[in-house]
C-alpha cells in the first residue's frame, strides 16, 4: 500500500486529490495538512511514502517545508503541486530534493501513475515541463542558502558515455528514448543511469539533472 500525505491550503484541492487517489486499491491517503509547518509535523507522525506538496501556503511555504521534511526524512518522496506561474519555486524545490512536480490541473490517471512512479523510487521528469523549468532557472537561479556542489572527483569520474546519457536525461528522455538515440539496449541505459546516480551522489533522475546544470556538466541551451 502506498501511503500519501496531501499538503495544500485549499480544501477543494485536497478533496479532489483524495477522491482520485483513494479510488485505487493500492493507494491510501494517511494525512492532510494546510501549511508547511503542519506538513513537517504530519510527515514525522505518519511517515508517508509520497508527499504531495503545494508551493504557496500561509506561514511556512512548500519550499521551506520540502527542505525540512527531506532533511528529517530523507527517504520520503516529495512531489510539488504547482501552476505554470510557480516556476521559480519549482526549480528551488527540485534543488532542495523534491522528486518532481505535477500541475494542479493534472488528469486523474496521470496523478495516480505519478504517485506510483515516485513511490517506486523513480522521479517525475516530464520533458514538456521539468526541462523548461530547469533550463530557465539554471541560467539565473537564486543562490541556494546551502548549495550542494558535486566534487570534482565525482564529475570527472563520469565516462564520456555517462555524460552523453546525462545530457539526454536533461532533455527529458526516458531510458527507452535514450536507448533508441544511442543504439543500445534499455538495460544498458539503465546501468549507465545507475552509475551516474552513484557517482554524483544523488538518488534519482531529477536530482541528477539539477546537479548536472548546477555543476556545469550540462549547459542550458540558448
Amino acid at each position: 500500500m502506498i501511503r500519501v500525505a496531501l499538503i495544500d491550503d485549499q480544501a477543494m484541492v485536497r478533496v479532489g486529490l483524495r477522491m482520485i487517489l483513494e479510488s485505487e486499491d493500492d493507494i491510501e491517503v494517511v494525512a492532510e495538512a494546510t501549511s508547511g509547518l503542519d506538513a513537517v509535523r504530519i510527515v514525522a507522525h505518519h511517515s508517508p511514502d509520497v508527499v504531495l506538496m503545494d508551493v504557496r501556503m500561509p506561514g511556512m511555504d512548500g519550499l521551506a517545508a520540502t527542505r525540512e521534511v527531506l532533511a528529517a526524512h530523507p527517504t520520503a518522496r516529495v512531489v510539488i503541486l504547482t501552476t505554470f506561474d510557480d516556476d521559480e519555486y519549482v526549480y528551488e524545490a527540485l534543488r532542495a530534493g523534491a522528486s518532481g512536480f505535477l500541475l494542479k490541473s493534472v488528469e486523474g490517471d496521470a496523478l495516480v501513475a505519478a504517485v506510483r512512479v515516485v513511490a517506486g523510487g523513480e522521479a517525475l521528469l516530464a520533458p514538456e515541463v521539468t526541462r523548461r523549468v530547469i533550463e530557465q532557472f539554471a541560467r539565473s537561479a537564486p543562490a541556494d542558502p546551502e548549495p550542494h556542489e558535486p566534487s570534482s572527483e565525482a564529475v570527472g569520474d563520469l565516462s564520456d558515455r555517462e555524460v552523453e546519457v546525462l545530457q539526454l536525461m536533461a532533455r527529458g528522455m526516458s531510458n527507452q528514448e535514450i536507448a533508441a538515440q544511442l543504439f543500445v539496449s534499455s538495460t544498458t541505459v539503465k546501468t549507465h543511469v545507475s552509475h551516474i546516480l552513484t557517482k554524483l551522489g544523488v538518488r534519482d533522475r531529477v536530482q541528477a539533472v539539477v546537479e548536472a546544470y548546477d555543476s556545469g556538466i550540462v549547459v542550458p541551451r540558448p
